[in-house]
């Protein structure tokens, strides 16, 4: 009996090793090629792509995706020939389903899709300078219904404050939890939406009476940076490529578009704003803000505002690596369009230029 059972436990367990091999080595006879080894394209290019099977291993059909997005069937060993149009930018996987004997394998290679055209280089003009509060380390800027609405940072020191634009006086203040470094914001229906930076949570706020109504989760997103909104949906940054799209309802990061020139991946894109259609959103510490679309993550534009810091009353005081340009505000009833940073003494009402 005990020989029996040895014997059937050696049987299973060259069975299963063998099983096992199978599974693994179910696409080694397969391999998907790109025309010329590619894996950078633009808006506009095409993309050749094949699968090629070795030995006895044959090929019913492939088909394509970009991600998740269905690209192209093919029959056989045809190639896949695409030209992107209207995908969204960034880094995707290419992936060929194959279908051969009622089996399926899945191949895989990761390309990078940018913009077809450079964007578009702008500069500012000052129209008006108003007072700005230096404790108030901006992270978030958004007017609602005409009025000024600010979101300032560091832990011990964060706050959402109403603010009069005319004479930087605070309306309205409320102090975040010290446990707490908050980030961005931005107003729908009634409700500022506020993020914090590493904690993984965001809260949310009657906008007249600054009750706090309830907080939510992150999900995929690894930090909170800058928040915007469209009327519909919510546009959340995290220090990445990845700009998030969020239900307003549930707060559930739906899907995301990733932010390329025609060369570059852009990243640490931190406030947003919401502006005629497109998102406004400037890099930490650099002088730039990025003018991007909003269905497929292309920069267009790229505004320049080098020289601003300069014009400050208390440049002197600030800290050259931390204290910088953040805080971005679009009046949609006025058609304005105003700048500050971090502890700034001024905040600027400008106007954009092509340069």
């Amino acid at each position: 009996m005990k020989i029996v059972n040895s014997l059937l436990f050696l049987f299973l367990g060259l069975a299963l090793f063998s099983c096992g091999n199978d599974h693994e080595d179910e696409t080694a006879d397969y391999s998907l090629e790109i025309l010329e080894n590619k894996s950078e394209f633009q808006l506009g290019e095409s993309i050749q792509a094949s699968v090629t099977a070795a030995g006895n291993a044959g090929i019913d059909s492939v088909v394509y995706f970009l991600g998740n997005q269905r690209l192209q069937k093919t029959t056989g060993q045809a190639s896949l020939t695409h030209t992107f149009q209207n995908e969204k930018l960034g880094k995707w996987d290419l992936v060929a389903k194959i279908y051969s004997e009622g089996k399926n394998r899945e191949l895989r290679r990761v390309i990078t899709l940018y913009n077809d055209t450079p964007p578009i280089a702008y500069t500012y003009e000052i129209v008006n300078s108003y007072p700005h509060a230096t404790d108030a380390y901006t992270q978030g800027l958004e007017f609602y219904n005409g009025e000024l609405y600010e979101s300032t940072g560091h832990y011990g020191e964060s706050s959402l404050r109403k603010v009069d634009l005319e004479t930087g006086e605070v309306l309205k203040k409320i102090d975040i939890p010290a446990t707490y470094f908050a980030e961005g914001i931005t107003i729908l229906n009634d409700k500022i939406y506020q993020l914090t930076w590493k904690e993984d949570i965001g809260f949310i706020y009657d906008v007249e009476t600054f009750e706090k109504l309830e907080e939510f989760a992150y999900n995929q997103s690894e930090q909170g940076w800058g928040l915007a909104n469209d009327g519909q949906k919510l546009y959340k940054s995290d220090g990445t490529e990845n700009i998030w799209i969020l239900d307003p309802e549930t707060l559930r990061e739906e899907t995301f578009i990733q932010t390329l020139t025609h060369r570059t991946i852009s990243t640490q894109l931190n406030e947003l704003e919401w502006v005629e259609g497109k998102i406004y959103a400037n890099t930490y510490q650099k002088d730039g803000v990025a003018i991007i679309n909003p269905e497929n993550g292309a920069i267009e534009g790229i505004i320049n505002f080098q020289g601003l810091r300069e014009k400050l009353g208390n440049t002197a005081d600030l800290d050259p690596v931390n204290d910088v340009l953040n805080g971005i505000a679009y009046n949609p009833e006025t058609k304005k369009l105003y700048v500050t940073g971090k502890d700034w003494d001024t905040l600027f009402e400008v106007i954009i230029k092509e340069n």
